[in-house]
């Protein structure tokens, strides 16, 4: 499946509590279970006032649902093209 990048723009984010990131992510992993096995999300960066999330899907276009589904519908989704790592370099 296609990789994504999703940015979501949340105010304060890193500054949540713990059980306030473990309630994100439960509000996220439900909408992932209503669609299916078409979306996957990997892991998410909390970065000032972002997240910045990793998903594998089949589209743009079920990455945008999951966004609306989890309350995020303001969400930036742009497919990944390549993943650069070190080891290339050498």
């Amino acid at each position: 499946m296609p990789q994504f990048v999703v940015e979501r723009r949340l105010p304060g984010a890193s500054a949540l509590s713990r059980e306030e990131l473990a309630q994100l992510s439960r509000r996220w992993s439900a909408a992932l279970d209503a669609l299916g096995p078409a979306v996957q999300w990997v892991h998410s960066y909390v970065v000032g006032d972002r997240v910045l999330c990793i998903y594998l899907a089949r589209d743009a276009e079920v990455i945008r649902d999951h966004a609306v589904l989890a309350g995020h519908p303001e969400s930036v989704v742009t497919e990944c093209h390549a993943v650069l790592l070190p080891a290339l370099a050498g």
